[in-house]
């Protein structure tokens, strides 16, 4: 979610939390921005709102496990406790409808750069940033031309050699972890990369965020798991009201959900 930032979408997150309800609810890390907020404060009433509405799913009987990310890492040194009725864990193995586990983890402890070289990663997260700054003033005149949006952050890091080989080499670390552990398939975040897929005959979930992608994972009654992709959904609903055209930008229509 990246709660504490600029790029945060907590508008359409709230909305989300609106349409969608939950037995359980797991927030796989990166929540709050520790590292932003260190650099300067953002806390718009929107982002309150997000958290505002967590806490009642979870006074409206909602069991919300909280699993801390290299962002949220403050929030570790409480692991184990329970505040408000939101458990923190370091990890959790969650057992679906149909009998799978899962590992439920955020995944930072597999990535070398974040373990080793901090420095480095304080580094990558700052141009981030930045690309996320680019992208707003780019966005803003594809809207203007009808034109879909476009993540530089997303292309960059699919067309960068070394960053696709470290999503596979991470996607690989995490499979491997759930097999040593005795899951079925993992379920993850950490490198913004929304995924469902086998590997090696284990299922590899990764949460993706809500900042650019806007994803989340489901798990439905049966137990079968989806990545829903939410702007898709409100643009299905939008088709359908006759609100926007089918071939319509996927950008255009967020203001009118």
């Amino acid at each position: 979610m990246h709660l504490g930032t600029k790029g945060c979408q907590a508008g359409l997150l709230l909305d989300f939390l609106r349409d969608y309800d939950a037995d359980e609810i797991y927030l796989v890390g990166d929540i709050v921005d520790g590292w932003q907020l260190k650099s300067g404060w953002y806390w718009p009433q929107a982002h309150n709102d997000v958290v505002q509405k967590l806490l009642r799913k979870v006074r409206k009987g909602s069991t919300l496990v909280y699993v801390p990310g290299n962002h949220d890492e403050f929030l570790r040194d409480y692991i184990g406790m329970t505040f408000g009725g939101i458990e923190v864990a370091d990890h959790r193995l969650h057992e679906a409808a149909d009998g799978k586990r899962y590992l439920v983890i955020h995944g930072d402890q597999f990535d070398m750069v974040v373990r080793h070289a901090k420095w480095l990663a304080f580094l990558g997260d700052g141009a981030y940033t930045f690309a996320l700054f680019v992208n707003t003033y780019v966005n803003t005149v594809r809207r203007r031309l009808g034109l879909a949006y476009w993540s530089l952050s997303a292309w960059a890091k699919l067309k960068v050699k070394n960053a696709v080989n470290f999503i596979g080499k991470f996607e690989e670390l995490l499979a491997a972890e759930a097999k040593r552990v005795g899951a079925d398939g993992v379920i993850c975040g950490h490198i913004h990369h929304a995924a469902n897929r086998q590997i090696g005959g284990l299922t590899y979930l990764n949460t993706g965020d809500w900042v650019e992608s806007c994803t989340a994972i489901v798990e439905h009654y049966d137990g079968r798991m989806e990545v829903l992709h939410y702007p898709s959904l409100l643009r299905a609903r939008a088709v359908d009201a006759g609100i926007v055209a089918a071939d319509a930008p996927l950008e255009g229509r967020r203001a009118v959900a």
